[in-house]
């Protein structure tokens, strides 16, 4: 039997916030009301700066910048908390996530390499229904570093049986974009609107779509083919 499976791709690894949910906004509002709830001082700064970051990070950051008197772990799980509360009271999927995601999946292996919690990855799979839709999902939480440093990323190839270089990351921001061209693995940015990438960063992505709506085989097949000096611009755009 002829195999229908596009050659030179092994996987697909998706980030999440950002990119399939509108999310960066629900994070900043949980750490933002945990820190009012508990005398802290939120700062505008904070949002921009935690963007990315892992949860030990995150949760580092909120005791010693925002002035929250608790151990890192104890803020991750009461921040986490008031997430999945928002969640399950309606999860925050971006046009076009579901159907972007059942296309690739159709023709690839697809990863998760994500800078939410562990708690949070499962339930927004469970919620969404995409469970069965991805081999493997890893957590910044559950290496060395979070995103841009490359180890979310290497961890997921590692965990799909793909070389980095023969697998395709799908991302949002200058932290993801950088983690996964760190990583060697070819990148199709899909810029968020709210936190756009740098754009020397965004010169990393070997494809730039404009939605997800454009995301399918032969955008990941674009984006795999060997560079030809800068980013490609989205199909059907300029």
């Amino acid at each position: 039997m002829v195999s229908t499976k596009p050659a030179g791709v092994e996987a697909v690894v998706f980030d999440l916030d950002g990119l399939l949910l509108e999310s960066e906004q629900e994070w900043s509002a949980a750490k933002r009301e945990f820190t009012a709830e508990r005398g802290g001082t939120w700062t505008e700064a904070a949002e921009h700066e935690m963007l990315g970051m892992s949860s030990t990070e995150w949760s580092r950051y909120m005791r010693d910048e925002l002035a929250l008197p608790l151990e890192p772990e104890e803020i991750s799980a009461a921040v986490v908390a008031i997430l999945m509360r928002r969640y399950r009271d309606g999860l925050p999927l971006l046009p076009e996530a579901d159907g972007a995601v059942r296309r690739i999946a159709a023709l690839w292996p697809l990863g998760l390499a994500s800078s939410s919690n562990r708690e949070i990855i499962d339930l927004v799979l469970e919620v969404s229904g995409w469970a069965q839709l991805f081999r493997v999902t890893v957590s910044s939480e559950e290496v060395a570093r979070g995103k841009p440093a490359p180890d979310v990323y290497l961890e997921a190839a590692h965990r799909l049986g793909g070389r980095p270089d023969r697998c395709v990351a799908v991302e949002d921001s200058s932290a993801g974009i950088g983690s996964a061209h760190a990583a060697g693995l070819a990148v199709v940015a899909i810029p968020n609107r709210t936190y756009p990438p740098d754009p020397d960063v965004l010169d990393q992505a070997d494809l730039v779509l404009e939605s997800l709506a454009e995301l399918d085989g032969q955008a990941i097949k674009q984006a795999a083919a060997p560079r030809s000096g800068g980013a490609a611009a989205a199909r059907g755009g300029v």
